[in-house]
C-alpha cells in the first residue's frame, strides 16, 4: 500500500512538471508571436523618394553621390535603427512627369522626397509635393520662385539662381573691375534668374551692358550660335557672361574663340563647372572663369573625405552637383532621425530646426528677402588654368591667382 501511494505521488509530480513545461512553451510561443511582428516593423526601411532626371548631364554623378550617402547613413545605424531605402523616379525634366513622381512616392509610402534637378519642371513638382503634403528637399533646381511661394513642404539646400553670382560679383569689383559686359543665357528659369541678377549688378555698379542675348537651347546649331555672338566682334565687351549647361557652354566658348573676340569669358556655374567641360572645350576654355557653388578645396567638414571617396569609388571628379546630392541626403536623414514621428508635420518641424555642417557647407533653412525655407551659402570663383580648375576667389580659399588671358585688354 505505501508503495502504491508513493508511486501515485511520483506520477503526480511528473504531471505537475509536464504541466509547467507545457505552460512555459505556450507562453514562450505566445510572447514570441507578439514580439516578432514588432521586430519586423522596427526593421522595415524608411523610404525617401529621389526625384531625378536620367538625361540630366549630372544625373550619374548625383546618383553616385546619393548612393554613397545612403551607404554611410546605413552603416551608422540608419534612421533610429531602421535602414534607409531610396526610391528613384525619373521626372524627365518635364512638368507632367515630375508631378507623376510625387504620386508614385505617395503610393509607395515614401516619407519625404529629395532631388529636383531642372528648374523647368521642379517648380511644378514642388507645388505638387506641397499639395500632396510630402516634405520635399530640393538640392539642385535654382529657379528663384521655388522658395518664394507659400509652400510649407518645400525646402532648398542649394542657393537660388539670383545668388549664384555673389562670389563672382565680389571678384569683379576687387580684381577685374570691368567697364563693359555682355550677357548670353539660355531662355529658361535657371538661365533667366542668373542673367537678371547680373543685369542688376551691372546697373548698380555702372557697368555698361553691351548686349543681352537670350537663346533657345533647342536651336543650338552652329549657324544659330554664330548669328547670336557675331555682333560682339565689332566692339568686344571686357567680359562675356554666359549661363548655360554643358553642351551649350562648350559650343558657345568654341564659337566665341573661333570668331577671335578678345574678351574675358565667364560662366555662371551650370555646365561650366563640369569636368567634361575641360576636355570638350579644350584650348578654347583656357582662362575661362566660372561661378561655382562648391569646390573640393573648401574647408567644410567632410568635404575632402567626400571628394576623395568619390574619386576612389568612381574614378571621376565630382563638382557641386554631386556635393549637393550627397549632402542633401545627409540632411534628410538627420531630420528624420530627429523628427518625433514620420508624419509630414513632424518632418517639416525637424527640417525647420536643421542646423548642421555638411560637405557642401553649413545648412540652416531661413527666410530672407522673398525667400522662405532657403539655405544660404557663399559662392566661389574657379578659373581654368593649364587645363584644370583652380579656385581663385575668395582669397582664403584660393589655390591660384587670377590669370588674365593673353592679349586681353580693358
Amino acid at each position: 500500500m505505501p508503495d502504491e501511494i508513493q508511486e501515485k505521488a511520483s506520477e503526480g509530480k511528473k504531471m505537475k512538471y509536464r504541466l509547467i513545461f507545457f505552460c512555459f512553451i505556450f507562453l514562450f510561443t505566445v510572447i514570441g508571436g507578439i514580439m516578432l511582428p514588432a521586430q519586423g516593423i522596427a526593421s522595415e526601411p524608411v523610404v525617401i523618394g529621389i526625384s531625378q532626371w536620367k538625361e540630366f548631364p549630372y544625373a550619374d554623378m548625383m546618383k553616385n553621390s546619393f548612393e554613397m550617402a545612403l551607404e554611410e547613413i546605413n552603416k551608422g545605424g540608419g534612421i533610429k535603427g531602421r535602414p534607409l531605402k531610396l526610391m528613384y523616379a525619373d521626372d524627365q525634366g518635364q512638368r507632367g512627369a515630375g508631378e507623376k513622381t510625387l504620386r508614385e512616392f505617395r503610393k509607395n509610402g515614401t516619407v519625404m522626397a529629395v532631388g529636383g534637378y531642372s528648374s523647368n519642371n521642379t517648380i511644378y513638382t514642388a507645388r505638387a509635393a506641397d499639395k500632396a503634403d510630402i516634405p520635399f528637399l530640393i538640392c539642385t533646381a535654382a529657379d528663384d520662385r521655388i522658395t518664394q511661394r507659400k509652400w510649407e513642404n518645400v525646402f532648398r539646400l542649394n542657393p537660388p539662381a539670383s545668388d549664384y553670382t555673389k562670389g563672382l560679383e565680389d571678384f569683379f569689383l576687387s580684381k577685374v573691375k570691368p567697364r563693359s559686359l555682355a550677357i548670353i543665357y539660355e531662355n529658361s528659369p535657371y538661365g533667366t534668374g542668373s542673367a537678371l541678377r547680373m543685369m542688376w549688378f551691372c546697373r548698380e555698379q555702372g557697368i555698361e551692358i553691351r548686349k543681352i542675348i537670350p537663346y533657345h537651347k533647342e536651336r543650338m546649331v552652329s549657324s544659330y550660335l554664330e548669328k547670336l555672338v557675331e555682333p560682339l566682334k565689332a566692339n568686344p565687351p571686357d567680359v562675356i557672361y554666359m549661363v548655360s549647361y554643358l553642351r551649350d557652354g562648350v559650343e558657345l566658348v568654341k564659337k566665341i574663340r573661333n570668331l577671335k573676340i578678345n574678351t574675358l569669358l565667364c560662366g555662371g556655374a551650370g555646365g561650366f563647372t563640369h569636368q567634361k567641360f575641360l576636355a570638350a572645350a579644350g584650348e578654347a576654355g583656357e582662362n575661362l572663369l566660372t561661378a561655382t557653388l562648391w569646390f573640393h578645396e573648401l574647408k567644410y567638414p567632410g568635404t575632402k573625405e567626400y571628394y576623395e571617396q568619390y574619386v576612389k569609388t568612381h574614378s571621376a571628379v565630382p563638382d557641386y552637383h554631386g556635393a549637393e546630392a550627397y549632402s542633401a541626403l545627409l540632411v534628410a536623414a538627420d531630420a528624420l532621425g530627429r523628427a518625433k514621428s514620420h508624419s509630414p508635420g513632424d518632418i517639416r518641424a525637424a527640417l525647420r530646426d536643421t542646423d548642421m555642417n555638411t560637405p557642401f557647407g553649413p545648412v540652416k533653412f531661413a527666410s530672407y528677402k522673398k525667400f522662405s525655407r532657403q539655405n544660404r551659402l557663399p559662392t566661389a570663383v574657379l578659373q581654368i588654368i593649364n587645363g584644370k580648375f583652380e579656385s581663385i576667389w575668395p582669397g582664403e580659399m584660393a589655390t591660384s591667382a587670377f590669370v588674365a588671358p593673353s592679349g586681353w585688354r580693358r
